[in-house]
């Protein structure tokens, strides 16, 4: 198969999916906007799934800007401008996605945590600590991402060495050891940080539901039989987010780090790493939105269908 014919495929298959993911998630924004607006009592995870949407968004809208050819063939705005800023705004949105996940497994797992347990100090009554982290998180992310404002650069010699391929007009100018390195480390300790709290909050989760489904199990004969509360299917929600987080982060983790070993410009291979990096953005507000029982009764009640609330 001819290699340009892969690219140019490849590149279309990810409109599609970054056409799918931006509709996903901007429907996942309007029904937490119903949801406020029908008088839903407002849940501390709202903000999270909100932020969480709204960078998925903004990551691949960035992406489809980058592989788009059309808005570099626009000459009122520097190439080398356009790259910096659209490469360096999508790493910072990737950031916030692994962290953002991260938020929202360790605020869930709080929120159901026993009131004897050692969490249950850090159950919140307010949203305010938590735009507060968000904030800390952005400057954090952007801070770690600011070497890319500039070794990025637009290339319209494709052949010219010393570059690294990122799109098909955008590379990375080879930067010394020390300073690749440096930053490398750092992001590695973020991502190390943050996916590992997901972790164990998630591994917290799964003990404290399979605790609840053993109690449920002594008491399925007892006149009145437990029912599945909605913190309890919340959290099952997020987990299933949280595997899904975990398959594709993995995948895109191999792939990057086989790219970073070879030191390739294989564009097919950079693009493919692009559909598995974007894949997350993609799925998270289907299973969002699927999972939340509140969520699909305001969808049923905007498609006229009968809800009960």
């Amino acid at each position: 198969m001819d290699q340009r014919f892969s690219y140019v495929a490849i590149r279309n298959a990810f409109y599609l999916q970054a056409g799918i993911g931006i509709a996903a998630n901007t429907f996942l924004l309007c029904l937490h906007t119903a949801a406020a607006y029908v008088g839903h009592k407002p849940r501390l995870t709202d903000l999270p799934v909100t932020h969480l949407a709204l960078t998925h968004i903004l990551m691949l809208l960035t992406r489809g800007l980058l592989v788009s050819t059309d808005i570099w063939e626009t000459q009122d705005i520097p190439g080398d401008f356009k790259c910096k800023v659209l490469v360096f705004l999508h790493k910072v949105m990737k950031g916030l996605s692994i962290c953002t996940t991260c938020v929202l497994s360790v605020l869930q797992a709080i929120i159901i945590s026993p009131s004897g347990s050692w969490l249950a100090h850090f159950k919140l009554k307010s949203t305010n600590p938590i735009v507060g982290l968000f904030v800390f998180l952005w400057a954090l992310t952007m801070s770690l991402s600011c070497n890319l404002l500039l070794c990025t650069v637009a290339t319209p010699n494709k052949t010219q060495p010393g570059l690294l391929f990122v799109t098909d007009c955008c590379s990375l100018l080879l930067v010394s050891h020390i300073n690749k390195s440096f930053f490398l480390t750092l992001m590695a300790c973020r991502d190390v940080f943050f996916v590992g709290l997901m972790v164990l909050s998630s591994g917290y989760m799964v003990l404290l539901l399979y605790r609840h489904t053993q109690r449920s199990q002594h008491l399925r004969n007892s006149r009145f039989p437990p029912k599945s509360s909605q913190e309890q299917r919340a959290t099952q929600s997020i987990l299933l987010l949280i595997c899904c987080f975990a398959i594709l982060y993995c995948a895109d983790s191999i792939i990057s780090m086989a790219i970073c070993m070879k030191w390739t410009n294989n564009a097919i291979i950079v693009c493919v790493q692009i559909l598995v990096a974007n894949g997350y953005g993609t799925v998270s507000p289907l299973v969002l939105i699927t999972a939340d029982t509140q969520l699909t009764k305001i969808t049923h009640l905007i498609c006229g269908k009968k809800a009960i609330f």
